[in-house]
């Protein structure tokens, strides 16, 4: 069932110039979306979800619009469309006023930051970056209802591979003792300070100040270390940075730097990005750091000239492949990475 909610509204005169009336179609639409809604009780039962769970939510839920209109909205773009420059998005996103209020942040919470970067290795001013750039260090989560919006998707059906495991995810949150008044955030679904989605909030999410519960919307400590612990399940390798920023000599041929291997995801991320070499052999091209030293000359990285050449390079380590995990956008890795950086300056 492929039922698009935006297409019967917009229709909706053109329904009625064949004889339905208004009322007709959106009781039509109100049985089909109970229908979808009732056969979702197998699969909830078998995640152990409580019927009387399910009971407590699905008479009072309708379809939202908005959200359709708003995934439908989602910008495209191919594999190889052109691609914009960097700066302007860095100067945007890690501007003095985002690094004064992660530096707030994260002297504020010195200690627990400490204590979870020696238990997972991820860095404190990652954890601190990430928390800046979801939300503005929690300034704005988000005001969706996500049992709504997730049912609304779902039901929609253009990506239900996707939004149906997050609604069934969120309905387990529920069961498990989340208040509904708890389960707010973006259209798409994420929520709390790291804007984890339903799915990763069951998965990944942390207790971070012993209290016994997994508090992303109210607690920094939990947040900050489901942040981290999403990052050790991502790959997160103690000691190595996410990379370096770098000067490329004009003579470099890039040609031979070309990645061997088509990425079997995020190509218009990936296909950006040369092949791995060691800093070893980085350093014997010419290529210098724009500040600071080299990383060991065992870790290998791959070569990103987001504004193209004559302009500021990275040198991207595995641990950046963890931040594009977490979103797969060059632009927002590189951002949580420069931010890091001068947060803990």
């Amino acid at each position: 069932m492929r039922s698009s909610i935006m297409s019967l509204l917009l229709g909706l005169a053109a329904v009625m110039a064949g004889g339905l009336t208004a009322d007709s179609v959106s009781a039509q639409e109100d049985v089909a979306f109970r229908a979808y809604l009732e056969s979702l009780r197998p699969k909830a039962r078998a995640m152990g979800i409580r019927d009387m769970t399910l009971d407590s939510v699905f008479p009072g839920l309708t379809p939202n619009p908005r959200v359709i209109q708003l995934d439908q909205n989602q910008p495209g773009g191919g594999a190889y469309a052109p691609i914009p420059n960097f700066e302007p998005y860095r100067r945007q996103h890690v501007d003095a006023a985002r690094i004064g209020r992660g530096r707030t942040a994260y002297l504020a919470n010195r200690a627990r930051l400490a204590r979870i970067e020696a238990e997972t290795g991820v860095p404190e001013e990652i954890m601190v970056a990430i928390y800046g750039h979801e939300t503005n260090y929690g300034a704005y989560t988000g005001d969706f209802d996500l049992i709504r919006s997730l049912a609304t998707l779902s039901y929609e059906g253009r990506r239900r591979a996707l939004f149906e495991p997050e609604l069934l995810a969120t309905l387990k949150m529920l069961d498990n003792g989340v208040p509904r008044s708890r389960l707010v955030g973006s259209w798409a679904g994420a929520t709390g300070y790291p804007q984890f989605l339903p799915s990763v909030y069951l998965r990944l999410g942390r207790d971070g100040d012993g209290d016994g519960r997994v508090d992303i919307w109210n607690s920094e400590a939990d947040a900050l270390a489901s942040i981290a612990n999403y990052f050790v399940h991502a790959g997160w390798r103690r000691g190595q940075p996410w990379g370096i920023a770098v000067s490329v000599p004009a003579g470099l041929d890039r040609s031979a730097l070309a990645a061997r291997t088509s990425p079997a995801r995020c190509p218009r991320v990936f296909n950006r990005h040369s092949r791995w070499l060691s800093m070893a052999e980085w350093r014997r091209m010419g290529i210098v750091p724009s500040g600071g030293g080299w990383p060991a000359d065992r870790v290998m990285a791959t070569l990103l000239e987001p504004d193209g050449p004559g302009k500021t390079a990275y040198l991207l380590t595995s641990n950046y492949r963890a931040i594009l995990d977490y979103n797969c956008s060059n632009f927002y890795a590189l951002s949580v990475g420069l931010l890091a950086d001068a947060v803990k300056q």
